[in-house]
C-alpha cells in the first residue's frame, strides 16, 4: 500500500510510466464515474490491451468480464499489478483485486491519494496481510520489482496489423463434420494422421502475429483459445467442442479432441505448441470459473458467428477463392471454400455406367 499524502503527480506518473504488460507489469488507473465490479474488470482488461466488453453468448445475459479479467491474468505472464487512485475502491471492489491476488499470486500495490485510508479501503483490508509506505523510491520498488531476465517480445509494427494472414490450417474451420464429446472416460492416444494431412507449424515469425492479433481482437479466453487450437490442429469448429478443460493436460502439453464416429482421425491427444499455451491456460481458466469442468473448453458449436468475427477482427483467415470463382461480396472472407472444392471434386466423379442387360 502506497500512501502518496499530497496526490503528487509523481506517484502517479511513476506508476503509469512503470506500467508494460508484456515484462509483466500492470498500473490499473480505474476510470471515473463508475464503482460497479464490472466497470472495474473492463478497465483491467484494456490495462491487458484487450477490449474491454466480451463478445459471446451468456447466461442471463450477464458479461463475466471479471473471470475473463482472472483468467488472463493467470494466464499471461504479469506478476505485478498497480492500482491508482485506490482511495476511491469501493469495499467489494477492493475485495475483488484480494481475489485475484488470492488467485494469481501476484504482487499487488494500491496507491491511496489521500493522507489517511478511506472506511471503505480500511474495511477491506481487515483480513489483507499488507504494509504502508509513503516513500517514492519505495513505491517505485513495488511498482518495478525486479528487471526481468528475458527481453520481452516486441509488438507487431502498426503497419502490418491490417493485412491479412492467410493461414491454410484453418480451411476446415467450418467443416460440416460432426463429432461428439466422448461419454465415458477417455484418454486418447497421440494423433497418428490418417485421413488427412497434418497441419504445416506456423514460423516463430507468425506466431507472433498471430498470437498479438489475438490478444488485441478479443477478451474471450474460450474464442481466442478455439481459433489458436485450430491453428495447430487443422481441426473444425464441431471437433473443438468437444473439448473438456481436462482434456487439456498442461504438464503434458496436449490437448486432446474427441471424435468417437471417427469422421476424422479419431480421439487423438494434439501436441500443444509452446506459444499456444497461454492461450489455452486462460480458457481453462475462465471456463472452470464460470461453468465448471463439463462445459466446452473452447467455443461451443452455436459461438460460430462470434469465432468467426474474433479471427476477422484479428485479420486471420484461411485461403480464399480466385476472383473468379468468388460467391460473396469482394471483402468478404469465404470460409467455406475448401468445402465447396471438395463438395465439387466428389460431383465431378463419373457415374459407373450400367452394363445393358442380355435378353
Amino acid at each position: 500500500m502506497v500512501i502518496d499524502r499530497d496526490d503528487d503527480v509523481i506517484h502517479t506518473h511513476t506508476a503509469l510510466a512503470a506500467h508494460h504488460p508484456p515484462s509483466g507489469r500492470i498500473t490499473l488507473h480505474p476510470g471515473p464515474g463508475t464503482t460497479s465490479e464490472t466497470g472495474l474488470a473492463h478497465d483491467l482488461l484494456a490495462a491487458l490491451g484487450k477490449p474491454p466488453l466480451l463478445t459471446g453468448r451468456f447466461p442471463a445475459g450477464r458479461q463475466p468480464a471479471w473471470e475473463a479479467a482472472m483468467a488472463w491474468m493467470t494466464a499471461l505472464p504479469v506478476t505485478r499489478l498497480t492500482v491508482l487512485r485506490a482511495h476511491r475502491l469501493t469495499t467489494r471492489r477492493a475485495m475483488r483485486l484480494f481475489q485475484l491476488q488470492a488467485l494469481t499470486g501476484i504482487h499487488l500495490t494500491l496507491v491511496c491519494h489521500r493522507p489517511h485510508l478511506p472506511a471503505a479501503l480500511h474495511q477491506a483490508l481487515q483480513t489483507a496481510d499488507y504494509s504502508l509506505t509513503t516513500d517514492l523510491d519505495a513505491a517505485r520498488r513495488h511498482y518495478y520489482g525486479r528487471p526481468i531476465a528475458e527481453p520481452p517480445l516486441a509488438d507487431e509494427s502498426a503497419g502490418t496489423t491490417g493485412r491479412w494472414l492467410t493461414l491454410p490450417a484453418l480451411e476446415r474451420l467450418i467443416s460440416y463434420d460432426s463429432p461428439r464429446p466422448c461419454i465415458d472416460p477417455c484418454t486418447p492416444p497421440p494423433i497418428i494422421w490418417r485421413h488427412r494431412p497434418p497441419p504445416v507449424p506456423l514460423t516463430a515469425h507468425t506466431t507472433q502475429k498471430v498470437a498479438h492479433r489475438l490478444h488485441a481482437a478479443t477478451a474471450h479466453p474460450r474464442l481466442a483459445a478455439a481459433v489458436v487450437a485450430a491453428l495447430f490442429t487443422g481441426a473444425s469448429l464441431q471437433q473443438l467442442a468437444t473439448a473438456r478443460p481436462r482434456d487439456y493436460d498442461t504438464a503434458a502439453a496436449t490437448l486432446a479432441l474427441h471424435d468417437r464416429a471417427r469422421y476424422t482421425d479419431g480421439c487423438a491427444a494434439h501436441p500443444v505448441p509452446p506459444w499456444a499455451g497461454v492461450f489455452l491456460r486462460a480458457a481453462a481458466c475462465f471456463t472452470r470459473l464460470v461453468s465448471g469442468e463439463d462445459q466446452e473448453l473452447l467455443a461451443a458449436p452455436g459461438d460460430r458467428a462470434h469465432l468467426l468475427r474474433v479471427a476477422e477482427t484479428a485479420k486471420l483467415r484461411p485461403p480464399q477463392p480466385p476472383a473468379a470463382r468468388r460467391e460473396g461480396p469482394v471483402g468478404r472472407v469465404e470460409w467455406d471454400w475448401r468445402e465447396r472444392q471438395e463438395a465439387e471434386r466428389y460431383e465431378a466423379v463419373p457415374i459407373s455406367r450400367v452394363r445393358p442387360s442380355r435378353r
